[in-house]
């Protein structure tokens, strides 16, 4: 199905991008348009205008920080992750997760934000940054604030990005210990049916996407007794209250996934 009628911007800087988002009510920012390009052509989305981020160079930079962190420009491609030396000397697993997504040709035109912004319940990468403690920055009219990933993702296609806002990087705490992630895919390279990530520094930290709206976060230690690859399968389950049913995967599959993956994350964490 073709597009309706448009228009289309293309601004240099972020400041030219929020100026034009917050001067028009029904704008988007169109990042890899792998989402937003098919869900126009289906009619469940008609913005009056598209801003188009791709000629603005700063939000494709990824970059270490002084204490170590990892800076990821929100129009970092999955093939640019996958690729920085950077990534894959701070936090190789981002590296290793972008490189589960889809395809090649997806890769090369996905993007980090886009992949966050969509807030899809089935993407790779936000149960991945809840787990990292990741903090994601949003620039607009009045400056940037930080939110932190737990807190950003607010529900299916919502997050914490409001009209008029941009977010243009996300900031990865430096590693202190060891990062996994396990997921059950439908067929190769295919969407989650359930997925884990784990983030071990003294207390794991786990997330699991794929059974609610947003990244569940299992709350304390789920790791089990001295055993550091045992995780207590009661604090996954107080996590994982109600997931979905469709034709994929009933509920108790999911909460048995949940369980499952949250193990096998801490288990492969490196």
């Amino acid at each position: 199905m073709l597009l309706s009628l448009v228009e289309y911007a293309r601004p240099k800087t972020v400041a030219q991008a929020l100026t034009i988002l917050g001067a028009n009510d029904n704008a988007r920012a169109l990042a890899g348009g792998q989402t937003l390009i098919n869900v126009m052509k289906l009619r469940a989305a008609a913005p009056d205008v598209l801003v188009d981020l791709a000629d603005i160079a700063e939000l494709r930079a990824i970059s270490r920080g002084g204490d170590g962190s990892l800076e990821l420009g929100a129009m970092a491609t999955y093939a640019d992750v996958i690729a920085s030396p950077d990534v894959n000397e701070a936090r190789p697993i981002l590296a290793e997760v972008c490189a589960q997504i889809a395809d090649v040709q997806v890769r090369n035109r996905g993007t980090v934000g886009g992949n966050v912004c969509s807030s899809d319940p089935t993407n790779h990468l936000p149960p991945l940054l809840v787990a990292l403690g990741a903090t994601m920055t949003i620039a607009g009219a009045g400056g940037e604030r930080e939110v932190p990933a737990e807190e950003f993702f607010l529900g299916v296609y919502f997050t914490a990005v409001s009209p008029g806002e941009l977010l243009t990087r996300i900031v990865v705490p430096p590693k202190r210990g060891r990062d996994g992630f396990a997921s059950v895919t439908i067929g190769k390279d295919g969407t989650c049916i359930v997925n884990a990530a784990a983030s071990l520094d003294g207390q794991a930290r786990v997330a699991i996407g794929c059974v609610s709206a947003v990244p569940a976060l299992v709350q304390g230690s789920p790791v089990q007794g001295s055993d550091p690859e045992t995780v207590d399968p009661e604090t996954v389950r107080a996590a994982v209250t109600d997931p979905p049913a469709d034709v994929h995967a009933s509920a108790a599959y999911r909460r048995h996934l949940a369980e499952v993956l949250a193990a096998r994350a801490v288990k492969e964490a490196k």
